[in-house]
């Protein structure tokens, strides 16, 4: 006698529907941006049922910090055996993430509405924000293993480093790029690694 099929608690989440519905909120929020978008034009595109996508996301705030976030999954910090091949890998990486025009459209979407909304605000730092402040820690720890900077003076100290280090490269390549239309060329990335590694190292 063979035993009973065990009982199934649920149907497995499916990874591919998981890419079609953030792709297709991308999509959506780069056409009709953040006041045009709704849930159920999203489930449309994604060709799945509104029931699945809120059984996923719940909100529309939720669904596109999501989208937004899967996008910087691909960047890495590479020890690549120098603080400045490291810095430039990593910029040249999010630059790359900035030139796709649907990736320009939702973020910009996105921090307009976060500007104006508090609890979106927070969930994009917990979200975006923070997970990509690790690497700038990573990126300056292997710089401390192999002595190109200082080590820590104290926990405190690391942690306001590594801020203005995110927010020097984040704030620098999204203004040149989303705000003043420029690219950022291999020169422009070189230039800006040796202003940022100046006071770092001096």
């Amino acid at each position: 006698m063979t035993e009973p099929p065990t009982a199934r608690k649920g149907r497995p989440r499916s990874a591919d529907a998981d890419r079609a519905i953030l792709a297709a909120t991308r999509a959506a929020l780069a056409e009709l941006g953040w006041g045009g978008l709704t849930m159920g034009d999203v489930a449309t595109r994604a060709g799945v049922a509104k029931t699945t996508l809120y059984r996923r996301w719940p909100s529309k705030n939720e669904l596109v910090v999501d989208a937004v976030a899967v996008l910087f999954d691909e960047l890495a910090m590479a020890d690549l055996g120098s603080l400045r091949a490291d810095i430039e890998a990593v910029v040249r990486q999010f630059a790359g993430l900035l030139a796709q025009p649907e990736s320009q459209a939702a973020l910009l979407a996105l921090f307009a509405e976060a500007s104006r909304d508090p609890a979106l605000r927070l969930r994009v730092r917990e979200s975006i924000i923070d997970p990509q402040k690790e690497l700038v820690r990573l990126g300056r720890a292997a710089a401390q293993a192999r002595g190109e900077l200082a080590a820590d003076t104290s926990p405190e100290a690391a942690c306001e480093d590594i801020d203005i280090i995110f927010d020097t490269i984040a704030g620098a390549v999204e203004h040149r790029m989303l705000v003043s239309g420029e690219p950022a060329s291999p020169a422009w990335i070189s230039r800006f690694t040796t202003l940022l590694l100046t006071p770092l190292t001096s």
